[in-house]
């Protein structure tokens, strides 16, 4: 890691094979090493998700048999991944933005 890389903080979830596959993992650990070392995503790799927060986003993985994706938020001092999931849905769903916005709420109050 070089000297201008953000930490990942892991609040929730974990990007392994099983359930992702080998190149999911892969494209992910990718994405989250260009978010480390400070550039800004955009679609269709990450869409802004101002329903949980400020400076909140969802990083879009295409996998074989799922559509994963990994809600985060850009800090300045690191990236704060509050949750990892399979999209079933065109929507994200309700109990998950609630458990993001909670899971920072707790974040921020440490």
């Amino acid at each position: 890691m070089s000297i201008k890389s953000k930490p990942l903080v892991w609040l929730r979830g974990e990007v392994k094979s099983p359930p992702f596959s080998l190149a999911a993992r892969l494209e992910a650990g990718f994405l989250l090493r260009r978010l480390q070392e400070g550039e800004t995503l955009g679609m269709p790799q990450s869409r802004p998700m101002p329903s949980i927060g400020a400076r909140s986003h969802e990083l879009r993985i295409k996998d074989e048999e799922a559509e994963w994706r990994i809600v985060y938020r850009n800090d300045i001092d690191a990236i704060v991944i509050l949750a990892v999931f399979p999209k079933k849905t065109r929507e994200t769903p309700r109990q998950i933005i609630e458990t993001c916005r909670q899971r920072l709420r707790d974040y921020d109050s440490e």
